[in-house]
């Protein structure tokens, strides 16, 4: 009972620095999920220098002349990936 109740207190803390920190790890979540949808963990044999690289790549090109392009390219990218997992979700309860 202690430890459920110790959750739900954490749960409903409302302190600034507490929320903040729930928003980061939420936000850091989402974006892991990201990586395992895009099937990055199974193509690199879940290689985290691999993936990093991969990442690094793109900020790279994003700092560059070509950032428009590549920002356009990979929006329409992802669109048409979610649009076609779109009937595999889930609801959520």
């Amino acid at each position: 009972m202690r430890n459920r109740r110790s959750a739900r207190i954490a749960r409903d803390d409302k302190r600034d620095w507490v929320v903040k920190r729930r928003e980061r790890t939420r936000q850091l979540i989402e974006l892991g999920g990201l990586v395992a949808k895009a099937g990055l963990i199974e193509l690199t044999d879940d290689d985290r220098a691999v993936i990093f690289g991969l990442l690094v790549d793109a900020a790279a090109r994003l700092r560059s002349e070509d950032r428009d392009k590549a920002l356009l390219l990979w929006w329409r990218r992802g669109k048409r990936a979610f649009d076609t997992l779109a009937p595999e979700r889930e609801p959520r309860a």
